[in-house]
């Protein structure tokens, strides 16, 4: 099978981690750099260039199109989906996903519990918005553009409005939740590959830091999820359209929230807390998606639900 991974580098822990997992089950595997490609439409075909030379054909392709080029990376992997060739994670579900007010509009609409969530294109009115959402503690997160985000869990109104000042008047979109956590005070990080939870982690995150992801100098415990979270888990995924995604929630003592589905997780983490060779259960399912059966692609598996213990 002839694999490519869109991404910036193949020095990156979970580009390398995927191409290494290929490159172990026999297939030929490509990092190509979405900025170096070029696309073409002529009203018949949808041509792609690699530094000005014509890409061959690619029995599937896995994108880890980084945040900061999206507008363009998203383009060339819609150019593939135009060449029909199937992708772990369309364009408009990676799109989607993105978005974040907008993937919380989705799952809602869907019957999807979901935190008490309130937006806005201002800070000047903290102490309001916390209030529409029950008061602190609260996940804060700043939506920049290029759809870059800063995310922090502040505890008290002092400390967010403090971590925030900087930021108050520059025109910033903002998105607080409600983050009300068990009492041992951790969320969940459910990874979702092919209908299945493969890897699952409970988090502490840092308080009042902000922070790229909430990943980001948290502490992570392997946990096995209950049937209940897993089925939220693979269901929040299959409304965004992501075959590959991370699923965070809250554990409440009325049943799981989802605050955040990730169309582009990092594996290291998971990897390390859960010993699971994520970077082949992703493989794996490329696999599934893109092998010929009688001229057709194969009808897709019927998710089913596993452990992290089953995980490999």
């Amino acid at each position: 099978m002839n694999l490519t991974i869109l991404s910036r580098s193949p020095d990156i822990y979970t580009t390398r981690r995927i191409m290494e997992a290929g490159a172990s089950r026999g297939h030929n595997v490509r990092v190509l750099d979405p900025l170096r490609c070029e696309m073409h439409l002529d009203g018949k075909r949808a041509h792609l260039f690699y530094e000005r030379a014509e890409l061959p054909a690619t029995d599937v392709v896995v994108p880890r199109i980084a945040t900061s080029i999206a507008p363009y990376g998203l383009s060339v992997l819609n150019q593939f989906e135009l060449r029909g060739t199937p992708v772990l994670n369309g364009s408009g579900a990676i799109a989607t996903a993105r978005n974040k007010m907008r993937c919380l509009q989705l799952l809602a609409a869907h019957g999807i519990p979901i935190p008490s969530t309130v937006m806005a294109s201002t800070a000047s009115d903290l102490r309001a918005m916390v209030a529409l959402v029950g008061g602190v503690p609260v996940l804060v997160k700043v939506l920049h553009g290029n759809d870059r985000q800063g995310v922090m869990v502040c505890q008290s109104l002092q400390s967010m409005e403090s971590a925030l000042e900087a930021l108050i008047g520059l025109g910033h979109t903002l998105l607080i939740q409600r983050y009300v956590l068990d009492r041992k005070g951790r969320d969940i990080r459910a990874l979702v590959v092919g209908g299945a939870v493969v890897a699952a982690a409970r988090r502490r995150p840092k308080m009042n830091k902000l922070a790229r992801t909430l990943v980001r100098g948290a502490k992570l415990d392997r946990v096995e999820l209950a049937p209940e979270f897993q089925a939220m888990a693979v269901e929040a995924a299959r409304i965004v359209g992501l075959e590959v995604a991370a699923v965070d929630m809250l554990d409440l003592t009325d049943g799981p929230r989802i605050f955040e589905v990730n169309a582009s997780p990092g594996l290291k983490e998971l990897e390390e807390v859960s010993h699971a060779d994520l970077a082949e259960e992703i493989v794996l399912h490329a696999e599934r998606a893109a092998i010929p059966v009688n001229g057709t692609r194969r009808k897709k598996r019927r998710p089913v639900e596993r452990s992290p213990d089953r995980a490999r």
